[in-house]
């Protein structure tokens, strides 16, 4: 026999190896409607919804103090500063007793990149990304969350399990970051900065 006799045995040999795996898979597809498995790959979307995992970076939401009923959210900003896409606005005001007030907190979903920094940045837990990821819409502006948005998401999507969910993952938590007694602090007053551990000021 000779070696071009070969090749084309092993050849011929490989083809119908191919042909045989052609077969057998057409005739599983073929008889599945008919026997009982119990390996399904796929779902039957939407009827069959998969759980998100534990963590899922979906939808955008402002966690509700359950004291106060209002955002947690206390303005300072470090979302707006880490996130990438600059899609975080917040907007601010002063209180009656001078303390800050968050008027408008808006979040332009479609320019997030689901980095999840903000939430990782907020030192009070303000800001969650929801296990929700069905979203779709024909238009632009149900995708530009605003405060009363951000809070309702919570609601529908979080709610009372929603501080389980953010305590169980989510780092840094808001406990981390409690001062200790000997710590130094820095405070404002009357334009100076003071040093509360130490007494000593400066410009």
């Amino acid at each position: 026999m000779s070696a071009n006799e070969i090749v084309k045995k092993i050849f011929f040999i490989e083809i119908i190896k191919g042909l045989a795996l052609t077969l057998r898979v057409f005739l599983k597809g073929l008889l599945d409607p008919f026997t009982d498995r119990k390996t399904v790959v796929t779902r039957r979307y939407p009827k069959e919804k998969r759980p998100a995992a534990l963590g899922f970076r979906g939808l955008h939401a402002l966690v509700r103090n359950p004291a106060t009923g209002e955002a947690k959210c206390v303005g300072c900003g470090l979302c707006a500063a880490i996130c990438p896409s600059r899609c975080i606005y917040i907007y601010t005001s002063e209180g009656e007793n001078h303390e800050k007030v968050v008027d408008r907190y808006e979040i332009e979903v479609l320019r997030c990149v689901y980095c999840a920094f903000c939430v990782e940045a907020c030192p009070y837990g303000a800001v969650v990304l929801t296990p929700h990821y069905e979203y779709a819409d024909y238009d632009r502006e149900p995708f530009y969350m605003t405060k009363e948005k951000l809070l309702q998401n919570w609601d529908k999507y979080m709610g009372e399990k929603g501080y389980d969910y953010f305590d169980s993952y989510w780092n840094p938590k808001s406990t981390h970051y409690v001062s200790h007694e000997d710590q130094a602090v820095f405070r404002k007053e009357n334009g100076r900065v003071e040093n509360r551990e130490t007494g000593g000021s400066g410009d």
